[in-house]
């Protein structure tokens, strides 16, 4: 694997690090402490200030039009149609489902890769998706959910609205994550995404709970993780990803959140260690193993001897 291919993988796997935690982290301020899109917008605005105020210490890259509507649509679905969505589904469901849920997201990018980007689905590849995501429904269905949603139904729906937005994210932006710098990417998509928000949530946003008196500082901490590491940081990376892996790859590490979630819960006391976990990692990271080295189009098309 060449350097190039193992920062990708890097960059993904810390994404999926700070995800794997954002989950349990957004379900205890939603809807207590601020609504779903209060914090859909407060995410997207303060992405928004911090992405423009990086760019301005770097060489501004031009982007066309054509590519500028790539990036809104990036920021429609990637942005706000997939945090919103997965800011509403905690409402009505748990944490367990919606990462159950999450783990067909790779299943969804390769379906999608294979018709938009006509990258062939090989056994290998199927098998690694299906592996990796049997791996994270062994440990999601061996969890014990401390309370179940109040509309379990609703809320799964919801959740898989936001695997399908994500993987429409990551295939339609794939094109521009290799021409441009992910600072430019995050500038452009973020101020698109507040754009988009802020009518839908600023009113909420100001009189949010979370920002009262009566609020605890953890309430605030917590809030500045989600805006700070599960957004600016987390997103940023996912072209940096992009930029060096395929779609499939990068999805297959979503694959990995159910498992890191379960981890930190035995770690801090609110989960015990079983024989399910250690199998659920290796099943995880055979699938990844086996959607890493599976052939590319680019890889197929250069043993052919196609241009």
């Amino acid at each position: 694997m060449t350097k190039e291919k193992w920062q990708g993988h890097i960059a993904i796997l810390c994404t999926n690090l700070i995800f794997g935690l954002n989950t349990p982290t957004a379900k205890s301020l939603v809807p207590t402490w601020i609504s779903p899109t209060a914090l859909t917008c407060l995410r997207m605005s303060f992405a928004t200030v911090i992405f423009w105020i990086i760019a301005s210490f770097f060489k501004q890259e031009k982007v066309s039009k054509k590519d500028l509507v790539i990036i809104f649509f990036g920021a429609l679905f990637g942005l706000v149609g997939a945090q919103l969505s997965f800011a509403v589904a905690l409402q009505y469901t748990s944490p367990v489902n919606i990462s159950l849920i999450a783990a067909m997201t790779p299943v969804a990018v390769m379906i999608m890769a294979a018709f938009w980007l006509k990258e062939p689905i090989t056994f290998k590849k199927a098998a690694g998706v299906f592996i990796g995501a049997a791996g994270a429904l062994l440990i999601i269905l061996h969890s014990s959910p401390a309370n179940n949603g109040s509309n379990n139904m609703l809320g799964n729906l919801l959740a898989v609205v936001n695997v399908i937005t994500y993987a429409l994210y990551l295939i339609i932006t794939r094109t521009v994550s290799l021409r441009y710098k992910p600072i430019t990417l995050m500038k452009w998509m973020f101020l698109f995404s507040a754009l988009i928000s802020l009518p839908l949530g600023f009113q909420n946003l100001i009189n949010a709970p979370a920002f009262t008196a009566a609020a605890p500082n953890d309430v605030l901490w917590r809030l500045a993780y989600i805006a700070i590491m599960a957004t600016g940081i987390a997103y940023f990376l996912v072209p940096l990803a992009l930029k060096r892996i395929r779609p499939t790859t990068v999805s297959m590490y979503n694959n990995a959140q159910p498992l890191i979630a379960s981890t930190v819960a035995i770690i801090i006391g609110q989960d015990v260690f079983s024989w399910d976990k250690p199998a659920a990692a290796i099943l995880v990271f055979i699938g990844v193993y086996l959607v890493t080295q599976s052939k590319s189009k680019a890889d197929i098309e250069k043993e052919t001897g196609k241009n």
